[in-house]
């Protein structure tokens, strides 16, 4: 027996989505918005995220198809964020909606349409380690392998191949561009680049890379699959759009071209990724490619004070390529940005310190205050004196300075040389020389043990015959070029000065190491410089590196008077810092040649990139903001570096006052420096701030002489830029 229930017809008519209350006129006008191509110029601290969620429940309350939505963001994790609230806005299993990184996306695509690409089904993804692997094996089949002769390590050579793919341009460019000392082994370069993605076709196998690049192939030679593709995804909305790359945005316009619903949501000046392929065309040019686009834009800003939000107004207005606008705050006023002129490193380091104590006091916790910076060597005098307060700090630009290997590598010459008998440190630089491998330096250790007989010995051992003899033929001319150097690290011809030893290890081979090692070179050796120039502050080398180990023992402890153990506050580059904020952060370095850095200066585009990282800076503020420079680097050359103020800084209107200008007192007197100009009168204490709160040593006045110092290449990852065929 059987009975039959008829189920009625679903009702279409729903109620609108309440968003009173909830959402502001700008970012309703964008939930709101029907079908067809939309821009969004989404500010900082505007609302980006609720306003795309919003967009997205709008979709799914008025009867899209979960499965018919394609959410495109940067992160595994801010996607599954944006999914959540739109189930708590939408109420709705969003298990169909589909969401993810680029890369994400693209393998569930290519997991049904792999053999059209010639792999077969179930194909595997490489991970880094993996395609190094595979890196290695086609230096290996081309001959190539690294011995005596420097070829490019499979590491330098992945990323090179990475910028090539994302950015679709030639390798031949790339390698001329980004490391142009390889120019001569172009052609074997090549060869191996070949080889590699040979290899990978015969593993069945795809590097993250590959995910794109695929994708990007599928939709462009199979117009049956794009047109498919194109009616499921009904609606396209990518986040973070400024920050694509080439091919990322070849992609999305290959996916809109079927129904063109593309909402693309970012922000112009917020884009600082170039040096690792985005491609700041994607948005900028977005209104031409689309000519009926609708651009909205969110202005209102919920983080900062208006005072931080008119110093970076003014400041983002300095550009030339921009969508105009200007953001304006909800909160109350807070205090005005402070300008703080520091006489040298060590006194701005120690106005942060200082100041991050007073903060403290005043009730700001210290996860609520950051150190910001443009390269990672400018906190390295700010983790010596934090360390020295006992203030606990968190690192998120990269390692502590003198745990980052290529310091380490640099510091091991000094320490074999003023102690013969430090087996780390010797097996430690013999690593470093092209032909000698571990086998080689055991062999050379238990060599030097043999002839000591428990003697303290020398480093003039390294030469003896029965020590030297151990090296194989290919590796004694790296080996007698390393023992001379620790030689002469031994005995100067002059003073033993810490500085002048780093430098001479940095142009005795270090720097062609560093150089055939790693994509990010320029900036390992810019950190090497500035360690040098940090080093000059000490009479010996036994002087520094005691300082250095007992200053890096105290930097691992986290505990702080007063403070938990978790509570620690962050130093981190501002590339790092995006999308985040705090209640204090602290600008440093704030010096032309260091931050815009010298490197970027080479064109309008490099600038105006500096300049949008300068006001990514600025806006990670809620309340207070700190923009320190100092005015003398450390001497080098034995001759002390004057600098200029940032450009980002002498650029801001003098009326009305966007800063207050702090003046450094010093209570021992002003300082005497080769070069400098006179003495600056003391301004007033900051009100609320005891006289005598900020006693530090006094500034000069404006000096008479200027120069700028190279800055740092900020390192370059294997996310790259742009999209055609494989471009080798």
């Amino acid at each position: 027996m059987s009975r039959r229930y008829q189920l009625e017809p679903r009702s279409e008519s729903r109620a609108p989505l309440q968003t009173e209350g909830l959402l502001n006129d700008e970012q309703r006008a964008v939930v709101e918005a029907g079908d067809g191509p939309i821009l969004v110029i989404a500010g900082a601290g505007s609302g980006k995220t609720r306003t795309l969620t919003w967009r997205v429940a709008r979709l799914l309350h008025e009867g899209h198809a979960p499965e018919s939505l394609l959410l495109l963001t940067f992160t595994n994790k801010a996607a599954r964020e944006m999914l959540r609230r739109v189930e708590e806005v939408a109420r709705i299993d969003t298990r169909r909606l589909w969401g993810g990184t680029f890369h994400h996306v693209a393998h569930r695509v290519l997991r049904d349409h792999a053999g059209l690409l010639g792999f077969h089904p179930g194909y595997s993804i490489l991970d880094r380690e993996d395609s190094r692997d595979v890196m290695g094996a086609s230096i290996a089949d081309r001959g190539l392998a690294v011995g005596a002769r420097r070829f490019p390590k499979a590491d330098v050579l992945l990323d090179l191949v990475s910028m090539a793919v994302n950015t679709q341009t030639p390798l031949a460019e790339v390698v001329a561009d980004r490391r142009p000392q390889f120019l001569p082994l172009t052609d074997d370069v090549l060869r191996v680049a070949r080889r590699y993605a040979e290899r990978k076709q015969q593993l069945n196998a795809m590097d993250f890379d590959d995910l794109l690049l695929h994708w990007k192939v599928l939709l462009a030679e199979h117009p049956e699959v794009r047109q498919r593709l194109g009616e499921r995804f009904r609606n396209l909305l990518v986040d973070e759009y400024q920050d694509t790359n080439k091919l990322q945005g070849d992609v999305v316009d290959l996916l809109a071209s079927v129904h063109r619903n593309l909402c693309v949501v970012g922000d112009d000046a917020q884009c600082i990724y170039g040096f690792r392929g985005a491609h700041f065309a994607n948005i900028l040019e977005f209104e031409r490619r689309y000519p009926d686009a609708r651009r909205f834009d969110l202005t209102v800003n919920y983080r900062s004070t208006p005072q931080i939000l008119e110093l970076a107004n003014r400041s983002i207005a300095c550009n030339l390529k921009q969508f105009e606008k200007e953001l304006s705050a909800v909160r109350a006023a807070g205090p005005l940005p402070a300008l703080v002129p520091c006489r040298d490193v060590g006194q701005q380091a120690a106005f942060v310190a200082q100041r991050v104590l007073e903060l403290r006091d005043e009730g700001v916790p210290l996860p609520e205050i950051a150190v910001l910076y443009r390269a990672h060597h400018h906190s390295m005098e700010i983790q010596f004196e934090l360390a020295r307060r006992g203030i606990p700090f968190v690192v998120r630009s990269g390692v502590r300075f003198f745990e980052a290997a290529h310091i380490k590598d640099v510091l091991a010459h000094l320490r074999f040389a003023r102690n013969p008998g430090d087996e780390l440190a010797l097996k430690r630089c013999l690593r470093l020389a092209p032909g000698v491998g571990t086998a080689t330096a055991e062999q050379l250790w238990s060599a030097l043990l043999a002839r000591r007989r428990g003697g303290a010995g020398s480093v003039e051992e390294l030469l003896a015959p029965d020590v030297a003899g151990q090296v194989p033929p290919k590796g004694r001319p790296g080996y007698r070029r390393l023992a001379e150097l620790l030689r002469r690290l031994a005995r100067p011809p002059t003073r033993d000065l810490p500085g002048e030893s780093i430098e001479a290890v940095l142009e005795e081979g270090y720097e062609d190491y560093l150089k055939v090692e790693f994509l990010n070179a320029d900036s390992r050796v810019e950190d090497v410089r500035q360690l040098a120039e940090y080093a000059r502050g000490y009479e010996d080398t036994e002087a520094f590196l005691a300082e250095v180990s007992l200053l890096t023992e105290l930097a691992a402890e986290t505990v702080s008077e007063g403070g938990e153990p978790d509570e620690k506050m962050v130093l981190s580059s501002v590339h790092q810092a995006k999308g985040l904020e705090w209640r204090a952060v602290f600008l440093v370095w704030l010096a032309d040649g260091r931050f815009p850095s010298a490197q970027a200066l080479k064109d309008r585009d490099g600038e105006e990139e500096e300049r949008r990282l300068f006001y990514v800076a600025c806006t990670r503020a809620r309340d207070e903001l700190y923009l320190c420079f100092p005015l003398v680097a450390a001497p080098r050359d034995r001759e002390r570096v004057v600098l200029k103020a940032s450009r980002f800084l002498e650029e801001l209107p003098a009326e009305p006052a966007v800063y207050e200008r702090w003046q450094l007192d010093d209570p021992a007197g002003p300082p005497r420096l080769e070069g400098g100009g006179p003495e600056a009168g003391a301004l007033p204490p900051r009100p609320g701030v005891p006289a005598g709160a900020l006693a530090l040593p006094s500034l000069f006045g404006t000096p008479d002489r200027e120069g700028t110092e190279e800055g740092e290449d900020v390192p370059g990852n294997r996310d790259g830029g742009s999209g055609s065929d494989v471009p080798f």
